[in-house]
């Protein structure tokens, strides 16, 4: 089991991830099935779970949430470091 955690959360992209989403008025059914689309297939807890940071995000994922959310990875990731 990975433990590595920061803050209790599982990742810190999803903070990002929920923002934008919030600012776009997108509600996270609306993410799940626009992710589907892209490939990535997650449910609305998924994405609640990403959001919370009670869920690890791979790779794969993050790669096609930047893409999702038109935002590039690295300002994706930059923005944690703020």
């Amino acid at each position: 089991m990975f433990k590595n955690q920061a803050n209790g959360r599982k990742n810190l992209i999803g903070i990002k991830m929920r923002e934008v989403r919030k600012s776009r008025g997108i509600s996270q059914r609306q993410v799940a099935d626009d992710l589907a689309e892209l490939g990535l297939i997650v449910d609305k807890n998924a994405v609640q779970r990403m959001e919370s940071g009670q869920r690890f995000i791979t790779d794969i994922e993050l790669i096609t949430i930047a893409k999702y959310l038109e935002i590039p990875v690295n300002e994706l990731i930059a923005s944690l470091t703020k």
